[in-house]
């Protein structure tokens, strides 16, 4: 197949640059700045005021009761569900929830998708 005439001067232009990918699996690539990962939650900053698990609008957030506390609550977070919209972040009167530059949350189950206090 032969190339047009007005192609010619377009790809000697992008011949010398480099790719405009990145090769991911092989080369880490650092998150941006402002970026929502994962969650990592602080259960010593906890009160189990459930404030997260209303404010979620995807309902992702569910108040679980602590079997080392008795009566206090804590969140479960489902990744699988969460929209990362960071509400549960400003909501949380004690910064017990923050959203980190983790990205690489894949799995094979549900189980594998959920956020709980260690």
């Amino acid at each position: 197949m032969r190339l047009p005439a007005r192609f010619s001067p377009e790809l000697l232009r992008h011949v010398p640059r480099k790719p405009a990918t990145v090769m991911y699996p092989f080369v880490p690539v650092e998150a941006p700045e402002g970026f929502r990962g994962k969650h990592e939650f602080d259960i010593e900053k906890c009160v189990g005021c459930g404030l997260c698990a209303r404010d979620c609008p995807s309902g992702a957030i569910e108040m679980v009761p602590d079997e080392r506390t008795k009566g206090k609550k804590r969140p479960v977070i489902h990744l699988d569900r969460c929209l990362f919209c960071a509400q549960c972040e400003e909501s949380c009167p004690r910064g017990a929830i923050k959203l980190t530059k983790v990205y690489e949350m894949a799995g094979y189950k549900r189980e594998e998708m959920v956020v709980t206090a260690p």
